[in-house]
């Protein structure tokens, strides 16, 4: 690791200005991904920029049925906090992140400021039609997410919080990988008055919607409704975890599940 300038302001607008005026510069939140890049040398920042001395970017309040969760809001909180409960999804994707460790240092901005494709909070951005308030303005979840680790956000901008719709019912579901825990495929599914939205993550280059599952279930919401629904999988990631094959089944397993839990 080699030498860089630390910063830690007490604004966005400090953050935003000593990220400006670092060279290659980073913010770090819980650090999870980026430290040991840096370690790595995969990344090699002259600044980096802590955003926990920042005020107001973490807590959870609901606002009509709008769910806002602080971007440096760890996972433990999330997945604990009563008002989350209100979508019972999200808390069980928060539960169900890395490890006790990870869960109480990691945040919900890193990780959709992050973008890994096997990310679990990603399916639940998309799935709850979630809005990511940031620095500089709004995004709406169709349009963050643009591919392997890359999101609407330009370069400076913070994610503040994200604005999850409560649903009338929710589940996620994934099968993890047993040493990471990141998601080989995990699906959210969500359940609202004027239809049900479903993502997938894990499984492809990045997050996104299912729509033909969408369709099944908003016209009868049930396991039976997509039963042998399959993905294509032309679309679909093969590595060393996993077949492009096998995560076109998985995502037809854990959507069930997840169908079976929201109802």
């Amino acid at each position: 690791m080699r030498d860089f300038e630390y910063a830690r302001p007490t604004s966005l607008a400090d953050a935003a200005s000593a990220f400006a005026g670092g060279g290659e510069a980073a913010f770090i939140a819980g650090g999870h991904t980026l430290l040991p890049a840096i370690k790595s040398r995969l990344r090699m920042p002259d600044t980096l920029v802590d955003l926990a001395g920042i005020p107001g970017l973490s807590g959870v309040t609901r606002d009509g049925d709008t769910l806002w969760i602080g971007a440096m809001t760890t996972h433990a909180v999330v997945a604990a906090d009563k008002t989350v409960a209100a979508i019972t999804g999200l808390a069980t994707l928060a539960a169900g992140i890395g490890d006790p460790q990870v869960r109480n240092r990691g945040t919900l901005g890193g990780v959709i400021a992050n973008n890994d494709p096997a990310a679990d909070y990603p399916a639940a951005v998309l799935a709850l039609d979630a809005t990511v308030e940031t620095s500089s303005g709004r995004h709406a979840a169709d349009d963050y997410f643009q591919g392997m680790f890359a999101t609407a956000l330009a370069d400076g901008e913070i994610v503040a919080r994200v604005g999850f719709k409560v649903p009338l019912a929710s589940a996620y579901a994934k099968f993890r990988h047993p040493a990471s825990r990141y998601a080989v495929v995990g699906v959210f599914v969500a359940r609202y008055a004027d239809g049900v939205r479903v993502a997938v993550t894990g499984a492809a280059p990045g997050v996104f919607r299912w729509t033909e599952a969408e369709t099944a279930l908003s016209a009868k919401f049930g396991a039976d409704a997509v039963a042998g629904l399959t993905l294509d999988q032309g679309d679909l990631n093969t590595d060393i975890h996993a077949s492009a094959e096998f995560r076109a089944h998985l995502a037809g397993v854990m959507l069930a599940r997840a169908v079976n839990e929201a109802a």
